[in-house]
């Protein structure tokens, strides 16, 4: 009897989880799914662009190295900014190119990060779209972040992938809720930060995409922060810097390329790639940044000698830009910008999320005078 009385129990338990999964399927509204062209994109420098979240002006397509044009194809630190009162919030987007790297995480290289305004006014983490691609056909990759939302209207960003285009994307919400433009001006548009640099600029190696070290910045200083960081590719082109000196409301210029350049390119390119753009935008601020020392370098006497060398190189031209006239010209030093434990990379090179704070803390400490 007793034995039956459990039997009994199991299959009421079992019907009623049954009903309550129908009801609950019954009740869930369809998501509908709407153009992320359709909001604000924030941290984006150009818009005639190749596809809608590349990085580099069409016209510069045929004068520019394959490969520098193909790291302007990643969609590093471009984001969307809407606002909702969807009690579900997803997104759906395909990838250019499905890319994945050894010593990167694939939610940074190609994932989604949503973030959210919260009652205090700070951006704050939600949910990270991992991208699993199932149809290499499509590239297509789909996240609800968040099923149950309070259903009050809330600010929010998607960050786009760090080391992947994206050739198209959809923000997904309940059938019947508002999803509006931003009603708030988080980040500011009207004073911008342009960075300039190589792979760790770019956003290597942050686990997701929202730990980049120019997405910490927006988020921290409430400016919109351009990332124009190219792997292996910030060689001080000269039509780079006449790219970024049409780009409207820069409240500064961050430049960042000396990990990608030899002693002699930064000894011969720096005076007129920096003299170039002030040229162009003598009202706006120049950040000049060291490259970072790599981990391993006190060990590796080659590294141990080369890196200063650049530096040196770096910080010659600096202070003769000085001399012959550029005032609001600023420099930042090696030391610290991933950190002093030397547990800032994945690989004595490319920062970890870590190495991105430390990296963001050194910079805001210069750049916040030209935001307020």
């Amino acid at each position: 009897m007793k034995r039956l009385f459990i039997v009994v129990l199991c299959i009421v338990y079992c019907a009623l989880c049954i009903d309550l999964k129908a009801q609950d399927k019954k009740e869930a509204q369809p998501l509908r799914y709407v153009n992320a062209t359709e909001f604000r994109m924030i941290n984006k420098g150009f818009f005639d662009t190749e596809t809608t979240y590349s990085r580099l002006p069409m016209y510069l397509k045929d004068s520019v190295r394959p490969d520098l044009w193909d790291r302007g194809l990643c969609s590093a630190g471009v984001a969307i900014r809407f606002a909702t009162d969807s009690k579900r919030v997803g997104v759906r987007y395909r990838l250019l190119k499905d890319f994945h790297m050894y010593h990167m995480a694939d939610t940074g290289t190609k994932g989604a990060d949503l973030y959210i305004r919260n009652e205090k006014g700070k951006w704050e983490y939600v949910n990270t779209c991992r991208p699993m691609v199932k149809d290499k056909e499509t590239k297509e990759c789909e996240k609800v972040f968040v099923d149950n939302f309070d259903g009050s209207m809330h600010e929010f960003i998607i960050y786009l992938p760090l080391y992947d285009g994206v050739t198209e994307m959809f923000v997904a919400v309940d059938s019947t809720a508002n999803l509006i433009q931003p009603q708030v001006d988080s980040p500011r548009k009207d004073k911008r930060i342009v960075m300039y640099g190589t792979s760790v600029l770019q956003g290597g190696c942050a686990t997701r995409t929202g730990m980049a070290g120019t997405n910490i910045i927006q988020r921290d200083l409430d400016c919109e922060v351009i990332n124009l960081g190219f792997s292996g590719e910030g060689k001080m082109d000269m039509c780079i810097a006449r790219a970024m000196a049409q780009i409207p409301n820069v409240a500064c210029y961050v430049l960042d390329p000396v990990p990608n350049c030899t002693e002699k390119m930064c000894d011969t390119l720096t005076y007129a790639f920096v003299s170039e753009l002030h040229r162009l935008r003598p009202e706006v601020p120049i950040v000049m940044v060291e490259g970072h020392t790599y981990t391993y370098a006190k060990y590796d006497t080659f590294f141990k000698d080369y890196l200063p060398k650049k530096n040196a190189a770096w910080h010659k031209n600096y202070k003769q830009l000085k001399k012959d006239g550029i005032k609001n010209l600023y420099y930042v030093t090696t030391e610290g910008l991933f950190g002093y434990d030397n547990e800032g990379t994945v690989d004595g090179i490319h920062y970890t999320d870590l190495g991105y704070r430390y990296y963001a803390q050194k910079l805001e400490k210069v750049l916040k005078r030209f935001v307020k």
